[in-house]
C-alpha cells in the first residue's frame, strides 16, 4: 500500500458540497485535493431543484453564466397539492418585502451542475482526482484523523495525508460513519425517493410542484430542454413491495392517482426509475479532530423542501474560513475553531431545520396538510411566505412565529 503527503485538506466528494469547500478554500490559498469515486460529469439520484440564494454562491464562483448558457429551467415558486385537492401557489416574487438574489429558482440536471460547479473549483486553484473510493480514514497515534485510506480504478491502495478531511461525499457518508457522528433515524419519518426523467407530461409549467398523498408524495419539475425530473416519495416499510420492480411501482403508483395519470398520457420515460434514501440522516457533531462533515453527509432531513443543493454549497462556504484559520493554528486550537463551524452552522440552517420538521410532520398526518393547504389557497400571502423560507432568502422565524403556525395549522378556516 503507498503513500504520500496529498495535500493541506482532502476533500472525499465532487458534488456541490465538496465543490463549494474546496473553492472557498482554493481562494483563500489553501492547498486543496478533491478525491470522487466517479468520473465527471456524472449522474446522480436528485430532484435537481435549487433555491433563488442557490444562485448566489454560484454567481460568487463565476459559474452561474455558464450554468444558464445551459438552457436550465427558471421555477417562478412552488405548487402544493393536498390529499383533499385543496391546491396552494406560493411565488418567490411576492408582496411582502422579501427579495432573493434572483426572483426564480433553478432546475438543472446534476450531470451539468455538478460538472460546471466541480470546474470552477479547479479554476480557484482546487487539484481533483477522480475514479478514487475513499475507503477509510488515516489515523495518528492520537486517533486524530491525518489523511484518507483510498482505491484506485487500478485497484490499488494508497494513503495519502493531509491536515484536514473534508466528508462531503453524501447521504451515505463514509467519513461520518468511519468518524462515528452520523446516525440515520430508526423512526419517522423513514422516507426513500424514486427519481426518473420524462419527455412530454402535460400540464407542467414554471412552478415546481408537490402532491401530498396518503402514502407519500410527487414532485415534478422541467429542468430544461423539454426533460422533467418526477419523483415519488414513500415510506421505507414499501422498499420490499418496490423491490426490483422499480419502473412498475413507479407507473403504478402514478396510475392510481386520476389527476396525476392524465397527466402521464403519451409521455415518455427516458431514464429508468431509480431509488435512494432512506433519509432523515443527522450528525452528533459536524466535526471531529482532523476532520469536518459538510452538506448531505452532515445532515439530511427529507427533500419536500427542497433544501440539498442551497445547504450544500451555503456548508461549504461557511466551513472553509474554519478550516483555514484551524490551519495556520496550533492544534490545541482546533476544539474552539472547529465548534465555532458547528455554532455558525446552526445559527445558519437551525431554523430551517425546524420548518423542515413541521412540514414534515404535516406530510406525516393528512389531517394537517389538508387544514395547512386550505388556508394557503385562501391566503397566497401566507403562502408566498412560506415557499420563501423555502427559497432560502426570508428568515425561517417569519413562519415560525407561533401566530402564523396557529393561523396555518388550527385556526378557523378564512375567508376569502
Amino acid at each position: 500500500m503507498g503513500e504520500h503527503l496529498g495535500a493541506e485538506v482532502i476533500v472525499v466528494g465532487g458534488g456541490p458540497a465538496g465543490a463549494a469547500t474546496a473553492w472557498a478554500l482554493a481562494r483563500e490559498g489553501v492547498d486543496v485535493l478533491v478525491l470522487d469515486r466517479a468520473k465527471f460529469p456524472r449522474d446522480k439520484i436528485c430532484a435537481e431543484y435549487l433555491s433563488p440564494q442557490a444562485s448566489r454562491i454560484l454567481s460568487d464562483m463565476n459559474v452561474l453564466e455558464e450554468l444558464e448558457r445551459t438552457n436550465p429551467g427558471h421555477l417562478a415558486g412552488m405548487k402544493i397539492r393536498a390529499p383533499n385537492g385543496h391546491v396552494a401557489n406560493g411565488e418567490f416574487a411576492a408582496n411582502h418585502g422579501f427579495q432573493g438574489f434572483r426572483d426564480t429558482g433553478l432546475a438543472i440536471r446534476r450531470t451539468i451542475l455538478d460538472d460546471i460547479v466541480l470546474r470552477g473549483a479547479i479554476t480557484a486553484g482546487a487539484r481533483v482526482e477522480e475514479s478514487i473510493r475513499v475507503t477509510d480514514l488515516a489515523r495518528n497515534g492520537s486517533a486524530r484523523v491525518n489523511g484518507v485510506v483510498t482505491l484506485g480504478a487500478d485497484g490499488q491502495s494508497r494513503t495519502i495525508r493531509a491536515r484536514y478531511v473534508v466528508g462531503a461525499d453524501g447521504l451515505r457518508s463514509v467519513v461520518g460513519r468511519r468518524l462515528g457522528l452520523t446516525r440515520t433515524s430508526r423512526i419517522w419519518p423513514r422516507r426513500i425517493a424514486l427519481v426518473a426523467h420524462y419527455r412530454k407530461v402535460q400540464g407542467v409549467t414554471d412552478m415546481g410542484e408537490m402532491h401530498v398523498e396518503h402514502d407519500g408524495y410527487f414532485g415534478i419539475v422541467e429542468v430544461g430542454g423539454g426533460i422533467m425530473n418526477v419523483a415519488i416519495v414513500v415510506p421505507i416499510s414499501r422498499a420490499r413491495e418496490i423491490g426490483e420492480s422499480k419502473n412498475e411501482f413507479f407507473d403504478r403508483w402514478i396510475a392510481m392517482r386520476p389527476h396525476l395519470a392524465e397527466r402521464f398520457v403519451g409521455a415518455e420515460r427516458i431514464t429508468p426509475v431509480r431509488t435512494t434514501g432512506p433519509f432523515a440522516t443527522a450528525s452528533r457533531r459536524a466535526w471531529a479532530p482532523g476532520a469536518a462533515l459538510v452538506g448531505d453527509a452532515a445532515d439530511f432531513f427529507d427533500p419536500f423542501t427542497g433544501e440539498g443543493i442551497y445547504a450544500a454549497l451555503r456548508g461549504g462556504e461557511i466551513l472553509a474560513p474554519y478550516l483555514a484559520e484551524a490551519i495556520g493554528r496550533n492544534q490545541k486550537d482546533e476544539t474552539q475553531i472547529l465548534s465555532g463551524y458547528d455554532g455558525a452552522r446552526k445559527r445558519e440552517f437551525g431554523g430551517k431545520w425546524k420548518v423542515e420538521r413541521i412540514v414534515g410532520m404535516a406530510i406525516a398526518y393528512p389531517y394537517f396538510m389538508n387544514n395547512a393547504a386550505k388556508r394557503l389557497s385562501r391566503r397566497k400571502d401566507m403562502a408566498d411566505l412560506l415557499v420563501g423560507v423555502a427559497g432560502d432568502f426570508i428568515p425561517p422565524s417569519v413562519v415560525l412565529n407561533p401566530r402564523f403556525l396557529f393561523n396555518l395549522f388550527i385556526s378557523p378556516a378564512f375567508t376569502t
